[in-house]
């Protein structure tokens, strides 16, 4: 072995060690402070060490360079010995704040970002909400992976609604929560209870209720009270529909993850979701399309104006498609999914306006079924108020996913190499792929890479979070990004 590779591999060895004894750390602030702590919005906890060196790494995309993983923590140690309370830490653009400000003294700058956090362990913005899965298909189970992952901080997933399918139901329903053939394995371990119809997931019990009926459904006798019902199925999408919920007892508000019709209020998380408010008991998370794109539009529309566009969405096959020609009631989607591609409608680009009013009428849009289980991009063909050119209007989008408002809806990638696949698991809303951009004058197109299920099912939780006034402050606080040209 040459004296390169000996210092190759003690310098591995090096960053494993760190790696290694930050691994703990996060676990306590997360596990007794309910401190989350992520880098540029890749979250750390129950992460690896291979994992938390990788996100270390991947900060060279956004500052140049990798981030040091002493400088993290070094970070991590001074928000252990403050004891501070609840709060989301961004590890990475903490230290970038840091470095830019010039201080000396890391103790002081850290306290002084943390304020009123400092010397509150123990102490909670507000009380646990109960949520309930009326559902449990493919958002369904997404949407409880993400929940049991948090530990009941906040959100506590107390049940699922099903329909009973078999005599062995609950083991059917546990094994699909346990095994993915899109996302992989449950990270954790799941029990199953036959007796009292009960899945233990990582310490979350959750009570299993077979019901036909949405209105009838007595909560409280499991111990439910003012939860949120998380309706997946997409059986019902108005408000008579959605109502049904509320006559069950232990329901307080009921979040739909579907476009919302009539004069439902359609939220995407980061644009309108300050328009919930405490009357509002029936809200829709809109669609997985309307999440990816709207960010992006609004980013562009604030920054250059958007005269008309048109959104061309190649989206994955779904579970309303058939796997073989036969009948369908709509159009095209009796033909297998598996073997073509197949125009069908979408209504997202009518959608943002719902959530995005300044865009009324300026979209059209249509969609493509692809071959393909997950991950998803819409073509934004936009003609903008304001000329610019590919750089421009790259830089504009990597600034907005780094810092800006909406840096936990946009994400943003350069890489000349990345496929679809490589975006499966995407906690963010949508990912502009730079490489693709074309923008000459006052023409622009953008490529927006999103992860249909998962992505989509941060969003909901995202709004779950709004609807239950749970969500931990975040540091360091994210100011409104400038946007004059």
């Amino acid at each position: 072995m040459t004296q390169q590779s000996v210092v190759a591999q003690e310098e591995w060895s090096g960053r494993e060690e760190l790696a290694e004894a930050m691994i703990p750390l996060i676990g306590r602030l997360y596990r007794k402070n309910n401190v989350v702590t992520s880098i540029y919005g890749r979250k750390l906890i129950n992460q690896s060490a291979i994992d938390i060196i990788k996100a270390h790494r991947v900060v060279r995309r956004i500052d140049g360079e990798e981030l040091d993983l002493n400088a993290t923590k070094a970070i991590l140690d001074v928000i252990e010995t403050l004891n501070v309370g609840s709060v989301s830490v961004d590890l990475g653009r903490l230290n970038k704040k840091f470095v830019e400000s010039g201080s000396a003294d890391l103790t002081e700058f850290v306290s002084a970002e943390l304020g009123a956090k400092v010397g509150q362990a123990g102490a909670t913005d507000a009380e646990p909400t109960d949520v309930v899965l009326y559902g449990f298909g493919r958002i369904g189970r997404l949407l409880a992976r993400i929940l049991i992952e948090r530990g009941g901080y906040g959100l506590r997933l107390r049940a699922i609604v099903v329909r009973k399918g078999s005599d062995d139901d609950i083991i059917k329903r546990a094994s699909l929560l346990r095994r993915d053939s899109v996302h992989g394995r449950f990270d954790g371990t799941i029990t199953v209870d036959e007796e009292n119809n009960t899945i233990l997931a990582n310490g979350t019990l959750i009570q299993v209720i077979y019901s036909n009926d949405p209105a009838t459904i007595d909560y409280t006798a499991y111990g439910i009270d003012n939860a949120i019902v998380v309706d997946n199925t997409g059986r019902w999408r108005d408000e008579a529909g959605l109502s049904q919920h509320l006559q069950s007892k232990g329901v307080a508000r009921v979040l739909l993850t579907a476009p919302g019709k009539g004069s439902l209020k359609n939220i995407v998380h980061g644009i309108n979701d300050s328009d919930i408010t405490a009357d509002d008991k029936i809200v829709s998370a809109a669609s997985c399309t309307t999440n990816a794109i709207t960010p992006v539009l609004k980013a562009l529309n604030d920054k250059f104006g958007v005269i008309h566009g048109h959104v061309e969405t190649v989206h994955s096959f779904t579970n309303d498609q058939n796997l073989i020609d036969n009948f369908h009631k709509g159009e095209r989607r009796g033909r297998s999914a598996v073997l073509n591609m197949v125009i069908t409608e979408t209504g997202a680009a009518k959608a943002v306006s719902k959530a995005l009013p300044e865009l009324e009428g300026k979209l059209t849009g249509n969609a493509i079924r692809v071959p393909t289980p997950d991950v998803s991009m819409a073509i934004l063909n936009l003609n903008l108020e304001t000329a610019t050119d590919k750089d421009e209007l790259n830089n504009y989008l990597r600034e907005t996913s780094l810092g800006a408002e909406l840096h936990k809806q946009i994400d943003y990638i350069d890489s000349p190499d990345v496929v679809s696949t490589d975006f499966v698991g995407s906690r963010r809303a949508g990912i502009v792929d730079g490489l693709a951009t074309i923008a000459t004058g006052k023409n622009a197109v953008v490529y927006v890479w999103y992860d249909n299920e998962f992505g989509y099912s941060c969003q909901v939780v995202r709004v779950i979070e709004t609807m239950a006034g749970t969500h931990p402050a975040a540091v360091p606080a994210v100011k409104a990004q400038a946007v004059t040209a």
